[in-house]
Parts: structure tokens; sequence; C-alpha cells
């Protein structure tokens, strides 16, 4: 199986091409894309949290919690978490699978 990247999914849904392969350098331009979201297109952003099922709960609290910080850099790191806990889901299921007999399986 093909290991998920969450960051190029991200970069997919939020409609940007990243630099290259450095992790840091690519969460900068998915974090200022957020933060040009939050400005300009604020309703595309919270369609996107939702398409990504993030945590509005949380997704709030931490805004609160870190008011002085860069809200793109907080929402990129949350889309990170989440996307991350799908990635180990979908793992743990697909292996989870492999031992059903192949008779009971539909």
């Amino acid at each position: 199986m093909l290991q998920e990247d969450p960051i190029t999914t991200l970069a997919t849904q939020l409609e940007i091409t990243l630099g290259g392969n450095d992790f840091t350098t690519n969460k900068k331009m998915l974090a200022e894309r957020i933060n040009v979201l939050i400005q300009n297109d604020f309703q595309k952003l919270i369609s996107i949290l939702y398409r990504l099922d993030v945590s509005e709960e949380k997704l709030k609290f931490l805004l609160k919690e870190n008011i002085e910080s860069d809200a793109g850099v907080i929402i990129t790191d949350l889309i990170i978490e989440r996307q991350m806990q799908k990635i180990k889901s979908r793992q743990q299921f697909s292996q989870r699978d492999d031992n059903i007999d192949d008779s009971e399986k539909w």
C-alpha cells in the first residue's frame, strides 16, 4: 500500500502546488494559503475544514488559547494531525482485513 502524505493531501484540498519535499517549507506554504483563505474566502476554508473532518471544538479552543500565534499555523497543524489520524485508522482497518478468511469477506 502506498504511504499517504498528509501535506500533499492538504495541498490538494487547498489548491496549491508544493515547492518540493521539505516538510517545513511545505507546511509554511500551507499555513500561508490558509491565512489567505481566512482573509479572502473564509467560507471556503470552513468548507475545507468540514470536508477534512477537523474538530470545530478543538479548533476554537486552540485559537482561543493561542491568540498571539499565527492562526494559519494552528489550523495547518490541526489539519495535519487529523490527516495522520485518518491514515493510521485506514492502516489499522486494512491490516485487520488481512486476517479474515476469503470466504467471509464481502
